[in-house]
C-alpha cells in the first residue's frame, strides 16, 4: 500500500524537475547534471551520511526519470551519458523497467530474527525452550540469538511474553508477492527480472526510495513540444487523485493547457472489455470448452498466470485490455494521434512497450508522473474551468474496474442483464501472493466454472504505486464516481457487437 512520505516527495520533485528541463531548456545537458544540486542544495545532508551520497542517488532517480538506465557502479559515467537518445519524441523502455539504485540500498537485513532491548531476562526462559536448535542463550543478562544456529522458525517471537524478539524483514522483499527479490554479493535487494511482473510494490514498500521505475515524460513532453497530436486516455482511478474537486473536466482543461489534443475515458474500453468478457464467460465457461476464465485488464495478474502458470494461456482472457481497446478505438478514429495512457500503474508501462501493442499506445504516465509535470507548469487542476466532455456512453460498470472485484462484479451485472438464465461464479484475488494461491487452487481444478478476477495490487488499481492519495480514499471516490454514471452497464448494442466477434472466432 502507498504511502505519503519523504520518498514520494522526493520522486515528485524529481519529476517535476526533469519535466522543466524538458519544457524550457537550451542546454538540456548542462540543467540535468544541474537537477541533484537543486534537490540537494545544503552542504548538510538530510537524510544519508554525507551529501555526496544523496546527489548521487539524485542523479540515479534523474536518470530513471528520463528512461535511462543506472549508471555503472564501477565506471565514470555523467549524468546525461545516452541523453542525446532520450532527448527524442518516440521512445519506449529498456528493460528492465523495475531497478534496484544500489548507492540509495540500505541493505536492511531479511528474515532475521534479534532479541531488542525489552529482553527482561525472565525466569521462564520461553525463548530458549522454544528454540529446537539451542541457537539462543544468555548473554549479559540479556537473550542471545546465535544467527549460525538459527533457522527462522520464529518460535522464539512466539513464545516470548514481552514481545522482545523482532523478526526483521526487508520491506522490498516482504511486499513482493512472488518472491522476486532476493540479496546479491553486498547485501543490497536484487530484482530477478525472470519473474518480476513490473507491478512495483516493491517500489512503494521501500523506505529508502531505493527502487525506482523509468518515465517516459522526457520523450512526451518532447512529442507535445513538437506539436504532434496528443490524446489522453485517462483511467477510472484518476478520480480524486488530483483533489477532491477537481472533476474529469478540469483535467482536461488541465492537459489541453499542456498541449494535448483531447481526453478520452479509458472506462469506455472497459465497458467494452466488460461485455465482451460476460459474452466469453456465457459461451466458453458455462458450456464446458473452458474450465474458467481469468480476466485480464491487471497487466501484473496477467503476466503471472502465463508465465509461472503457462498451461492457463487459453483461460486468460484474450479480450483487450481497457487500455489497449480505448488507444485502438482512438486510432481508429484519428490514425494520427498519438495514445498517452495515465492511470495508477507501472505494470501498464511494460504493458505498452510490447510489440503487439506499440500500434495503439505511445505513452503510459502516472497520476504520480503527471502531477511532476503540472508541477513544472505550475498547473494547479483543482483552480481551472471546466472543459466540455465527449459524448459519450460511458457506464459505472467500467468505471467501476479500478476496485478490487470491480471487474468480476460488473462482468456479473451484465451476465445477470443480458442472460439471466445464466449461473455466474465469481472468484477474486487482490495482491500477487493470493494471485498466486487462487491460480493454484485452478489447477487443481477446484475454481471449475469459475471467473477469476486478479488484481496485483491490494486494493485493485487504486492502490496502484503511481497514485497519489490513500486507496481507502480513491476508492470510495471510484466507487462514487461509478455510481453517478447515467448508464450502469453497457447498452446492448455492445453485447451484439461482442456476439459477432465469438462467431468470427
Amino acid at each position: 500500500m502507498k504511502e505519503q512520505s519523504v520518498v514520494t516527495d522526493l520522486r515528485r520533485q524529481v519529476f517535476a524537475e526533469v519535466a522543466r528541463v524538458a519544457f524550457d531548456s537550451d542546454n538540456v545537458s548542462g540543467d540535468i547534471e544541474a537537477i541533484p544540486y537543486k534537490i540537494t542544495p545544503d552542504e548538510e545532508p538530510r537524510y544519508r551520511e554525507s551529501i555526496y551520497r544523496e546527489r548521487q542517488i539524485a542523479a540515479e532517480r534523474v536518470r530513471l526519470a528520463m528512461g535511462l538506465s543506472l549508471r555503472p557502479a564501477n565506471k565514470p559515467v555523467h549524468i546525461t551519458a545516452g541523453v542525446d537518445g532520450s532527448n527524442i519524441s518516440d521512445m519506449y523502455y529498456e528493460p528492465p523497467l523495475m531497478q534496484v539504485i544500489p548507492s540509495a540500498c540500505d541493505k536492511c537485513p531479511d528474515n532475521v530474527y534479534e532479541v531488542t532491548n525489552i529482553c527482561r531476562n525472565c525466569v521462564s526462559h520461553a525463548c530458549i525452550k522454544a528454540c529446537p536448535k539451542g541457537a539462543i542463550s544468555i548473554v549479559n543478562g540479556k537473550s542471545f540469538i546465535d544467527q549460525s544456529k538459527c533457522i527462522k522458525c520464529g518460535r522464539c517471537k512466539a513464545s516470548c511474553p514481552y514481545d522482545a524478539i523482532s523478526h526483521r524483514v526487508r520491506p522490498c522483499a516482504q511486499a513482493c508477492g512472488i518472491k522476486a527479490i532476493s540479496s546479491d554479493e553486498y547485501g543490497r535487494a536484487k530484482i530477478d527480472n525472470s519473474i518480476c511482473v513490473a507491478c512495483g510494490q516493491c517500489m512503494s514498500a521501500c523506505p529508502f526510495g531505493a527502487i525506482a521505475d523509468k518515465s517516459q515524460i522526457f520523450q512526451l513532453i518532447q512529442a507535445l513540444k513538437k506539436g504532434d497530436k496528443i490524446i489522453a486516455a485517462v483511467a477510472p482511478a484518476i478520480a480524486g487523485q488530483y483533489g477532491p474537486k477537481t472533476t474529469l473536466a478540469k483535467i482536461k482543461t488541465a492537459l489541453l493547457k499542456l498541449g494535448f489534443a483531447d481526453m478520452f475515458e479509458v472506462a469506455e474500453g472497459a465497458d467494452l472489455g466488460c461485455i465482451a468478457e460476460a459474452n466469453h464467460y456465457v459461451h466458453e465457461v458455462t458450456t464446458g470448452k473452458l474450465p474458467f476464465l481469468l480476466t485480464s485488464c491487471c497487466p501484473a495478474w496477467a503476466v503471472l498466470a502465463k508465465t509461472q502458470f503457462p498451461d492457463f494461456v487459453e483461460e486468460v482472457s484474450q479480450e483487450l485490455t481497457p487500455m489497449v481497446a480505448t488507444a485502438r478505438k482512438i486510432k481508429e478514429k484519428d490514425p494520427e494521434a498519438r495514445v498517452v495512457f495515465i492511470g495508477p500503474c507501472a505494470a501498464k508501462k511494460l504493458e505498452a512497450s510490447r510489440k503487439s501493442l506499440r500500434s495503439f499506445v505511445d505513452f503510459v504516465l502516472t497520476f504520480e508522473e503527471l502531477a511532476g509535470i503540472f508541477a513544472a507548469k505550475d498547473i494547479n487542476p483543482a483552480e481551472l474551468e471546466e472543459s466540455p466532455l465527449r459524448i459519450t456512453h460511458t457506464t459505472g460498470a467500467g468505471r467501476g474496474y479500478a476496485v478490487a472485484g470491480g471487474v468480476a462484479a460488473a462482468i456479473e451485472r451484465t451476465v445477470k442483464q443480458y442472460y439471466p438464465e445464466t449461473e455466474v461464479k465469481i472468484e477474486h484475488a487482490e495482491g500477487l501472493a493470493d494471485c498466486k494461491k487462487i491460480l493454484m487452487l485452478a489447477k487443481a481444478g477446484k475454481l471449475k466454472g469459475c471467473l477469476i478476477e486478479g488484481m496485483g495490487c491490494p486494493g485493485g488499481c487504486v492502490a496502484g504505486v503511481g497514485t497519489i492519495i490513500p486507496p481507502e480514499k480513491a476508492k470510495v471516490l471510484v466507487e462514487t464516481f461509478s455510481k453517478s454514471s447515467e448508464n450502469q452497464i453497457p447498452e446492448s448494442e455492445w453485447l451484439e457487437y461482442a456476439e459477432r466477434l465469438t462467431k468470427m472466432k
